[in-house]
């Protein structure tokens, strides 16, 4: 917080914008955009109350400024916070799940791997894999912490991780990787790439929610804002 400015970093674009957005709205809140400098602020502030500053982050880029304390309240996923580094969510706490923007981190395989239904499956074919073909089984994905540590958790270890840059669906077509761990609300997308999520291959639940700075949580003018959006 800088000279009792309380700064609040929101997506800068799609579904997950919006929707916060609304959050704003439906406290009566409003706030306007200089499209240049991706900084606004709200045009109605309520009286008594410290200055609110809107900065629009992508939403992976709101996590890290929070950890930073650049920022003092952060809209962005549970997903994007828990794939962040331990010493990144060490210095923020969740606030409120706000109920959108909520989606599932899985692990998808090709629907013509009809004999592999659950991670048990998975497994022995990552042992295929290193036994015949000597290489491991590639998963691509933009969440490696989260996929590495639920695979280990369930005994899942010869495998290696493909950094996804695009649209991860396609990396078992292009031959990337075999495998998937992706986001998805509806499963259309895997489906219509004809990918199917393991029985048991649900990483996460996520959603959006509000976060804050746990340094910024102790202000009075923080814990003022917080309550106002919380209501």
């Amino acid at each position: 917080m800088i000279n009792n400015t309380v700064n609040i970093g929101i997506p800068s674009k799609g579904r997950l914008k919006q929707d916060t957005i609304l959050v704003f709205n439906k406290r009566r809140l409003f706030f306007s955009k200089d499209e240049r400098n991706l900084i606004g602020k709200i045009i109605n502030p309520p009286k008594n109350y410290p200055e609110i500053k809107i900065i629009y982050l992508h939403a992976r880029e709101c996590i890290d400024q929070l950890s930073l304390n650049n920022i003092d309240i952060c809209f962005s996923g549970l997903d994007l916070l828990k794939e962040s580094e331990i010493n990144i969510q060490k210095n923020i706490l969740i606030n409120k799940k706000l109920n959108y923007g909520k989606a599932n981190l899985v692990l998808a395989i090709p629907d013509l791997w009809i004999d592999v239904q659950t991670l048990l499956d998975l497994d022995e074919v990552a042992d295929e894999f290193k036994k015949k073909k000597k290489r491991l089984l590639r998963i691509a994905t933009k969440y490696p912490n989260l996929t590495r540590q639920f695979l280990y958790s369930k005994g899942v270890t010869q495998f290696q991780l493909v950094q996804s840059l695009g649209s991860t669906e396609v990396a078992p077509y292009t031959g990337t990787a075999e495998v998937i761990s992706d986001i998805t609300s509806s499963g259309a997308t895997l489906k219509a790439n004809k990918l199917r999520i393991l029985k048991d291959g649900e990483i996460l639940k996520s959603e959006a929610c509000m976060l804050v700075n746990k340094a910024s949580s102790k202000s009075k003018s923080v814990k003022k804002i917080i309550k106002l959006l919380s209501n």
